[in-house]
């Protein structure tokens, strides 16, 4: 893992199914294709962790070093982490499509005027939603310190993220009603 960016999280070790050791991964990301043999991840306890063999129907996991029941229950819960570098290399985007890091901080504009900014991105059903800080300026109108916006093509017009900008429609009118 690089110390240059933060790890980013792409997914959770659920239960043991089985007596070899094969774990239920739930995916946190869009590209199940990083989860192959022979891919290293780091969990939040810094164990760095080798893929064996990855059912993707299944949703099962084996890792190397952790074949067996035993040695794989102390695996449960565990965050699997990677690197911005990590995934630049084994995700590979269609065409107008972002990384969720490459939203996150940009500013969030309707108009011209600034509405906020992107803290986090949180995924609830198949809907994406920006949770943006509302600006300053909106808040001394005693609107809401953070709102949501769906990621979809309703409401985002545009996102840049060379200039650090997601261009939006009605967002204020989320805003007001949050």
């Amino acid at each position: 893992m690089s110390k240059k960016s933060s790890p980013i999280e792409v997914a959770q070790i659920g239960r043991l199914v089985g007596l070899r050791g094969e774990l239920k991964l739930h995916l946190h990301s869009d590209f199940p294709e990083q989860f192959k043999a022979g891919k290293t991840f780091i969990t939040q306890k810094n164990i760095t962790l080798e893929i064996l063999s990855y059912n993707e129907k299944r949703g099962l996991v084996l890792f190397k070093g952790y074949e067996s029941r035993d040695s794989a229950s102390v695996l449960v819960n565990s965050f699997l982490l990677t690197s911005l570098e990590a995934t630049l290399e084994d995700c590979e985007l269609n065409n107008n499509e972002l990384f969720w890091f490459d939203i996150i901080g940009c500013s969030v504009k309707e108009n011209e005027n600034v509405l906020g900014v992107v803290t986090e991105i949180e995924r609830i059903g198949s809907t994406d939603y920006m949770i943006i800080k509302t600006d300053e300026n909106l808040l001394k109108k005693n609107l809401s310190k953070t709102f949501y916006i769906p990621y979809i093509d309703r409401y985002v017009l545009e996102a840049n993220k060379d200039e650090k900008v997601v261009v939006v429609k009605d967002g204020l009118e989320l805003l007001e009603n949050s």
